[in-house]
């Protein structure tokens, strides 16, 4: 078994080396690529290694190449290696390594008998330099040869990269197949940590699904509903779009536009440069969103700063748009990101990104790491493969004595220091790439001092007895990192969930820019993967600080402005769900708050201002004994029932004459006492309703207006029967008389009181509000209980005064000395014209208003009946008594 699986092996190495002979045509290679021996060594510039019992590899990505295109016209030899572009901000992720390494070869707690090493490369950001880097640490240092290892002795015990995804997956290609643990130190990429592919695959960032939490919950926490996407043309930005727009939607966020830029672009064409910042131009001349959300690699910020610099060059300008094209923007970044410049990018302007909010891998700052960052110098990193090329571009100047790719005008000097460099150059505070570094570094020692130096740990390993450092296989550590957890050197516990991720959150940071062109990085914020769904992120709004050219902070970011209170958002055809125009709240309805989706209603007791942006409380509706309305109604009963009791006083001082005794006295007094009550009964109209008024304000007056009308018909009836009896031979003699008025009288009385009895024993009146029927005001009032018996007891009133103008219509040219059916016609009309008028008056009115209506009939129907039926009787016995008297009467004719 042993021998077919040195085989297999054998033969899959094979395979790879013919696979990138195939895709690695273009390296300058100077002979035979498959020689161990006999010529002269591949030479790769960029390496640095320190010899140890135990090696660390690492493959950082801070160079850039333009590889040329080969097309086989000369020798391979004479292909040039073109100018090294160096991202000098990375150069941090290699000194945190070796920083990381030494600081655990003089800790003796943790490894006192094992020296560690290191031998770090570059992967140029290349996925074919990455092959062949890769291969390099495995095998010979500079020569690809499967299964030898030629020159000295290299026991890999771990290897550190990369930062992108690419590079990693390229490294999880060939490090799976030996089961060497590889810590990806910047790549969020879920499918290189596939254990079913790669098992030997961890990363020391965490989960990413907590980033696009974190970016929702940024964007609802400001209120930003209009956003734009930035993101790579390439899996892992197609990945991101089809995450985070459901997760916007759901959330009432629409983003404005989805960008794709060129992945792993190299920056060094101008004309490229000029034409793809063109393509992308409208993004920032023409886009409302003041909020873009940026997905992918630090290379974006170098396509940002492109774009910044070449309309610096070649000013754009357009209709809608003035200034400098970085006015308004808030850019969310993710944890990939880091905001760095390349030495061509030196002019650009990095206040553009002042106010920017970052999600970035946690970090803590070890101690010593800056002092160790001050002692970086040429003159003492003799091993050093990088710094060369990043003090040629760092400080525009060649070290003496050294190969260096291009001729500068100066020497440097040996005072230049990391430290004097900008922050987009360099940043001497650890960033959360060279922490992941620094952690990864210590979760290699962890794993070995488990094996070495604990005695609860001795039998982790496949074996019984302990092995020598020497002979300590990659593969043996696994079992120990999969379940480690400890304290790094600045006292931070880290450990490892069960899919070979980091098991820790994501700090967030507010980038603040200085006119120097540099900036720091003040934490606001933080990203906890143990909290609750829905309070992942928290941060401080008052540390924040915001986009100079901003005209209101925080700022707005909305497809259209908010809706001003009293308006409400209404859906736009046509148009994504996020813009809208502004409506006026519908009646009765108000928005109290700017960008109210919907109006809602007030409170009963309250109604909307007339901008409908608040509640004013109601006021109470009912006549008030102090109201203009009702000391009217009030003087006006008074003065008409003080008329009535004056003329009862004189038919009762006159009781004896002709014209009192020739209408029947007894029915002209229940008449007038009825008349009397009707006026009083007004007032149980007034004031604010209670149970005793409103039990009694419509039976009261309904009882007491049947038995006015009840006299009415009497009286009406007497007469008529009185003209038939002097008929001779009349057989109506027998019914003159005064039973006959007491019976109608009473008769008709009691069906009216009948009613209302039933009235009040089924549903009798009661106080009440009325809420809706008018805006401004509660109407206080007495709810009927039964509008059928309202009406029945209104409708049989109505009977009695059509019965009683009947009659007297047809009497009404009766001789004047047995005759008042011509007053009594003319009363009933006046009555009836009132109580027609009133039933449509009374229901097109409200609260107060429909009191005074009610109180203006009765007293205007009562006021009818007395002046049309009394008045002429009164005239001629205070102002001609000379009239009164039984000669005077049996001459007058009608």
């Amino acid at each position: 078994m042993g021998e077919v699986t040195a085989r297999w092996m054998l033969a899959t190495q094979m395979m790879i080396t013919v696979v990138l002979m195939v895709v690695v045509p273009h390296m300058a290679i100077k002979e035979q690529i498959l020689k161990c021996t006999g010529n002269d060594p591949l030479h790769i510039p960029h390496e640095w290694y320190q010899a140890g019992e135990l090696l660390i590899a690492g493959i950082a990505s801070h160079i850039h190449y333009m590889f040329p295109n080969i097309v086989f016209d000369k020798h391979p030899s004479e292909e040039a290696i073109p100018f090294p572009f160096v991202l000098t901000k990375f150069y941090q992720h290699v000194l945190a390594l070796v920083f990381a390494i030494n600081e655990v070869n003089e800790n003796l707690k943790i490894l006192s008998n094992v020296t560690l090493g290191f031998h770090i490369y570059d992967s140029y950001s290349d996925a074919r330099m990455t092959y062949r880097t890769t291969l390099d640490l495995l095998f010979k240092s500079h020569q690809i040869v499967p299964n030898y290892k030629c020159g000295f002795h290299k026991n890999l015990i771990g290897v550190i990269g990369g930062l992108s995804a690419d590079t990693s997956a390229c490294m999880a290609h060939v490090f799976g197949l030996y089961k060497i643990p590889q810590f990806s130190y910047g790549s969020f990429e879920t499918a290189a940590s596939d254990e079913s592919r790669f098992p030997s695959f961890y990363r020391m960032v965490p989960n990413e699904a907590l980033q696009y939490q974190g970016i929702v919950q940024l964007l609802q926490r400001f209120g930003w509903k209009w956003v734009g996407l930035i993101t790579t043309d390439d899996e892992a930005g197609e990945r991101f779009f089809r995450t985070m727009e459901p997760m916007l939607s759901q959330n009432g966020i629409c983003s404005e536009f989805t960008e794709r830029l060129k992945a792993n672009w190299q920056f060094f064409d101008l004309f490229e440069i000029i034409n793809v910042t063109l393509s992308h131009l409208p993004i920032f001349m023409e886009t409302k969103a003041t909020v873009v959300v940026i997905y992918g690699e630090s290379t974006t910020i170098l396509w940002l700063a492109s774009v910044i610099l070449i309309t610096t060059v070649f000013p754009v300008t357009h209709h809608e748009y003035s200034g400098t094209i970085s006015e308004g923007k808030v850019w969310i970044t993710t944890a990939q990101i880091d905001f760095i410049l390349h030495v061509l990018q030196k002019p650009v302007n990095m206040q553009m990104f002042h106010g920017a909010i970052s999600f970035t891998i946690h970090s803590q700052q070890p101690p010593g790491f800056q002092e160790f960052l001050q002692g970086i110098n040429p003159s003492g990193a003799k091993a050093d493969g990088f710094i060369t090329d990043v003090w040629d571009q760092a400080f525009g100047c060649h070290i003496p004595n050294s190969d260096s790719t291009r001729d500068n005008s100066e020497s440097c000097t040996g005072q230049e220091t990391l430290q004097s460099l900008t922050s987009p150059f360099f940043e001497m505070s650890m960033t959360g790439h060279s922490y992941s570094i620094y952690n990864a570094v210590y979760a290699v020692a962890h794993a070995l001092y488990r094996n070495y130096i604990s005695p609860f740990n001795r039998k982790a390993m496949a074996g019984s007895i302990r092995l020598a450092p020497q002979h300590m296989e990659p593969w043996q550590l696994h079992s120990l990192i999969q379940r480690i957890s400890f304290n790094n050197g600045a006292v931070e516990e880290i450990m490892f969930n069960e899919r070979g991720e980091l098991a820790g959150g994501f700090d967030v940071t507010n980038l603040i820019t200085f006119p120097n062109n540099s900036y720091i990085r003040v934490k606001v914020g933080r990203l906890d993967p143990h909290a609750s769904p829905g309070e992942v992120l928290t941060i401080a709004e008052d540390k924040i600080k915001w986009q100079r050219n901003l005209t209101q902070v925080p700022p707005l970011s909305l497809c259209n402005d908010k809706c001003h209170p009293g308006y409400s958002k209404k859906k736009e055809e046509g148009k994504k769900f996020c813009c809208y125009d502004c409506a006026q709240c519908p009646d009765r309805m108000f928005s109290n708050q700017e960008g109210r989706k919907y109006c809602i209603n007030c409170p009963e007791t309250h109604y909307p201002n007339k901008f409908q942006d608040e509640c004013i409380p109601k006021i109470p509706n009912f006549l008030a004994f102090e109201e203009t309305l009702a000391i009217i109604s009030i003087s006006s009963g008074l003065l008409l029932s003080l008329i009535t009791g004056l003329v009862l006083g004189i038919f009762i001082r006159q009781q004896d004459t002709a014209i009192i005794k020739a209408n029947n006295r007894s029915l002209t007094y229940i008449l007038l006492i009825s008349l009397l009550l009707c006026f009083l009964c007004s007032f149980l109209f007034i004031g604010k309703p209670k149970k005793v008024t409103c039990f009694l304000r419509q039976t009261a007056f309904g009882i007491v207006f049947s038995v006015s009308l009840s006299t009415i018909l009497a009286k009406t009836v007497s007469v008529v029967l009185a003209f038939m009896a002097t008929k001779p031979g009349s057989q109506m003699r027998k019914w003159v008389g005064k039973r006959l008025g007491y019976s109608i009288v009473l008769a008709c009385s009691n069906i009216q009181a009948g009613i209302c009895a039933l009235w009040l024993v089924m549903s009798p009146p009661f106080p009440d509000v009325d809420m809706t029927s008018m805006t401004e005001q509660i109407v206080l009032l007495c709810n009927e209980g039964s509008i059928l018996m309202f009406y029945c007891v209104l409708g049989y009133m109505g009977l009695l005064a059509i019965i009683s103008f009947t009659v007297a219509f047809l009497a009404r040219k009766l001789p004047d000395s047995f005759n008042e059916a011509k007053f009594i016609t003319f009363s009933m009309l006046v009555f009836c014209s009132v109580w027609v008028s009133f039933v449509p008056t009374y229901l097109s009115t409200r609260g107060k208003s429909m009191v005074a209506v009610e109180i203006f009939s009765i007293l205007a129907s009562s006021a009818g009946l007395l002046s049309c039926i009394f008045f002429p009787k009164c005239y001629i016995i205070v102002v001609r008594p000379d009239l009164n008297n039984r000669q005077q009467l049996m001459q007058r004719k009608m």
